[in-house]
């Protein structure tokens, strides 16, 4: 059964579309995790859902989204593009942003071969070299302490040991060589989408400027195919030593996060749970 976030995410697709003569009588909710994602006939509005428990302001999140996707839509990278009729956004309805994107036919069940995966995000890291956009300097450092604030009181006794496993990492980061670049920020095959022109990348919401190293580190993290071998394609890959802080990272930020669902769906505390104790070991 739908809970209030879900509820509210649809109310507010249906009011953005109705705003633009998109017709949104039978909404069709497609996913429903971080962010709703509602298919209105040939529009998908996207919603924050578990998102808007962690950014208050999550409207400039999607905003930086649909920027950055439409910049590589034009430059013809592999990407699902926002819509431009309607207005892709982000529209604020009753206190929640939505932003529109284009319903593209793809199968949830493919997976795509760890070549391909690294070929595609070196196309949309190569296409996003000169994007002129502002995007943040700091991404998943500046949002992990945010996470930490939000679920310290849940991780009990660990939670000196994690927010200072957080300051070691930052500093590490920080700290890394070589230069800074437009990355997708949450580069996993789950965010890579089979249709039939091929492989799409969706979710640039997490941008930001950083080392090339963080997207190949939430890349090798996956476990929808061999992200070592996806990341050992990918063309002048930085080695496991540079990549270390930045694996740390994406494992420290899964823990908080999964802080977060649970906040959204109590239900799933147990996993939350888990995930610590198997961080901790």
């Amino acid at each position: 059964m739908p809970d209030r976030r879900t509820a509210l995410a649809v109310a507010a697709a249906v009011g953005a579309a109705r705003r633009y003569g998109v017709p949104a009588d039978a909404p069709d909710v497609l996913a429903d995790r971080s962010n709703v994602l509602v298919r209105l006939g040939n529009v998908v509005a996207r919603v924050p859902a578990t998102t808007a428990l962690a950014r208050p302001d999550a409207a400039d999140w999607l905003a930086r989204d649909v920027s950055l996707a439409s910049f590589l839509a034009r430059r013809g990278a592999p990407v699902v593009a926002p819509t431009e009729d309607p207005p892709a956004g982000p529209h604020l309805v009753a206190g929640l942003p939505v932003t529109f994107w284009r319903y593209v036919r793809h199968d949830p069940a493919a997976i795509p071969a760890p070549g391909e995966v690294a070929r595609s995000l070196a196309e949309i890291h190569e296409a996003a070299r000169d994007y002129p956009g502002p995007l943040p300097g700091d991404g998943p450092v500046a949002e992990l302490y945010r996470l930490l604030d939000l679920v310290t009181r849940d991780l009990g006794d660990a939670a000196p040991r994690l927010r200072a496993d957080a300051d070691r990492i930052a500093a590490e980061i920080a700290a890394a060589p070589g230069p800074r670049q437009v990355l997708h920020g949450d580069a996993h095959p789950g965010n890579l989408l089979a249709t039939a022109d091929g492989w799409r990348w969706i979710d640039f919401e997490d941008t930001w400027r950083g080392p090339l190293a963080w997207d190949l580190a939430v890349l090798s993290r996956t476990d929808r195919l061999d992200g070592a071998a996806a990341v050992a394609a990918y063309p002048g890959a930085p080695d496991a030593g540079a990549l270390a802080p930045f694996v740390a990272l994406r494992a420290l930020f899964g823990v908080c996060w999964r802080f977060v669902i649970a906040r959204r769906t109590p239900a799933r505390l147990g996993e939350a749970r888990a995930a610590l104790a198997g961080y901790l070991r």
